[in-house]
């Protein structure tokens, strides 16, 4: 399995392109981040082809796929996405659904499938995956709709587009439903991307309640061939925390 390197988690005041060229020296070939519109995309491409390092994901520029009056305008963001990406390189993008609206939640459910569905035309002509995200509600993201794992998979299910699949955080899931390995396990045709972090707090792998030696050891003999990223905020010294997280997990 390959280690990712969530910029922004690790290098919040450096360039950007200085950012993959430390990332590459630590001996990690894969990063990710999150807002791509404030990159110099031409320069973070040739930085990205000098050191080798591939960006594996960023963001869509909307989240709010809860909302059938925002569709127009998230479908409109993920070709603006998609236009990036090709340019970088990029192959998968991570969306949030957006906020719990108050609506029944079967409509709500209804307007990520439809969504998914209007953007994935698009996907496909730019030969880019969208993830959609759940995110845990008890620690960092009351409000936001898509808690459940499960829910995430049935969307994919109805969806039925190999250009829209989940990315599976460790984290998150943790805390929102546990049973890590099973679930990953179970879904990894509906799974493009891992996240981690140590649960609880958020930092680094090994100080939290997860082996994430038996997770990665179980997710690899199962065949996933994707990677993980390392989405936590340091306790350690950034560069020390990757360091040590390529010693103890690369």
């Amino acid at each position: 399995m390959r280690l990712c390197v969530p910029i922004p988690c690790f290098f919040k005041n450096v360039d950007f392109c200085e950012a993959i060229r430390q990332v590459a020296a630590l001996g990690y070939d894969a990063a990710e981040t999150y807002n791509w519109k404030s990159l110099d995309l031409e320069a973070v491409r040739r930085t990205l082809d000098e050191t080798g390092v591939e960006l594996l994901s960023m963001c869509t520029t909307e989240f709010n796929l809860t909302d059938p009056a925002m569709r127009t305008k998230w479908v409109e963001g993920v070709r603006e996405s998609c236009i990036a990406a090709r340019k970088l390189g990029v192959k998968c993008l991570i969306t949030q659904v957006g906020k719990d609206t108050g609506a029944p939640r079967e409509e709500q459910h209804a307007s990520i499938v439809a969504g998914l569905k209007a953007g994935a035309p698009i996907l496909e002509e730019y030969g880019v995956t969208v993830m959609i995200e759940p995110l845990n509600t008890y620690v960092n993201h009351p409000g936001y709709y898509l808690w459940s794992s499960i829910e995430a998979f049935e969307i994919i299910k109805e969806v039925g587009h190999p250009n829209v699949k989940v990315v599976y955080d460790i984290y998150h899931q943790q805390i929102m439903e546990g049973n890590i390995i099973p679930t990953v396990l179970a879904n990894m045709e509906h799974i493009a991307h891992l996240h981690s972090a140590g649960h609880p707090g958020r930092h680094e792998l090994q100080y939290g309640e997860n082996d994430y030696r038996v997770i990665m050891d179980a997710v690899d003999k199962a065949g996933y061939s994707g990677a993980m990223g390392l989405e936590y905020k340091p306790l350690l010294e950034p560069v020390e925390s990757l360091r040590l997280a390529k010693e103890i997990y690369g």
